[in-house]
């Protein structure tokens, strides 16, 4: 992140055309349009210069307005969303609607994706970005990068079933037994924190200790809440540089 930074404070003026593009707003010939017919502002004034320069970082982010519609320059998008169910963790969902349609258009533009995957029926907080990097970090099971949840039982959760998952279940294709961080919530919530999430690794886990996972909500990144970032259901918002410091090597 701070190699990032150090590119953002050398960072020169880009011609308007080029920060439309670069914002995801479509191809160099489409932004210009958009330019000459008038529907671009900046700072609260129309701009129908295409080669008007500005600084992108000005002000920690040039202001403009495309079509009416609000927006802050960003070099890099960091993006925190409150999945909800029914919903793919792909760029080509195949069965139910994919994340990117819950966002802007214009991050589908500028390639965005989600950083690691929920489960269509998994709830909760997935990030997303298109800084390669960034996403490496998040996602690399060598980071070891905490990740709670909240599942909902069938039957009641009990302390033997803290315990058992606290010292370790077996898995049919796990050569040794893995343990996760657990505390119960209520009569039918258990909370498990993995610092290294395998495929289906909480609804097995559950299961190899002979309970069925009902639903299951994805609480936390890290330091990052859901709860923290007061996000309703399909809700996102970009992540400021205090709450990517919350994301352990972010």
């Amino acid at each position: 992140m701070r190699a990032r930074l150090a590119k953002v404070l050398i960072m020169k003026k880009l011609t308007l055309g080029k920060i439309l593009q670069s914002q995801g707003f479509g191809t160099k010939k489409s932004c210009h349009y958009m330019v000459l017919d008038g529907l671009v502002e900046v700072d609260g004034g129309l701009v129908d210069d295409v080669h008007a320069e500005f600084d992108p970082m000005e002000q920690g982010g040039l202001k403009f307005k495309v079509d009416g519609a609000a927006w802050i320059y960003h070099e890099y998008v960091y993006v925190a969303l409150n999945k909800p169910a029914g919903v793919e963790c792909s760029r080509r969902p195949k069965h139910h609607r994919g994340v990117l349609s819950l966002l802007p258009d214009q991050f589908t533009e500028r390639d965005v994706q989600p950083v690691g995957r929920l489960d269509h029926d998994t709830t909760g907080l997935l990030l997303l970005s298109d800084d390669g990097n960034f996403i490496h970090a998040q996602s690399h099971p060598k980071r070891h990068v905490p990740k709670t949840y909240v599942a909902t039982t069938q039957d009641p959760v009990t302390p033997e079933l803290v315990a058992q998952l606290s010292a370790g279940v077996k898995l049919t294709d796990e050569p040794d037994p893995l343990a996760a961080q657990a505390r119960q919530l209520s009569s039918h919530e258990i909370e498990i924190t993995l610092d290294m999430g395998k495929y289906h690794q909480v609804k097995r886990m559950l299961t190899a200790a002979g309970h069925h996972c009902m639903a299951l909500r994805r609480s936390a990144i890290g330091g990052l809440t859901v709860e923290a970032l007061g996000l309703e259901e399909g809700g996102w918002t970009y992540l400021t540089p205090e709450q990517l410091g919350l994301l352990v090597a972010a």
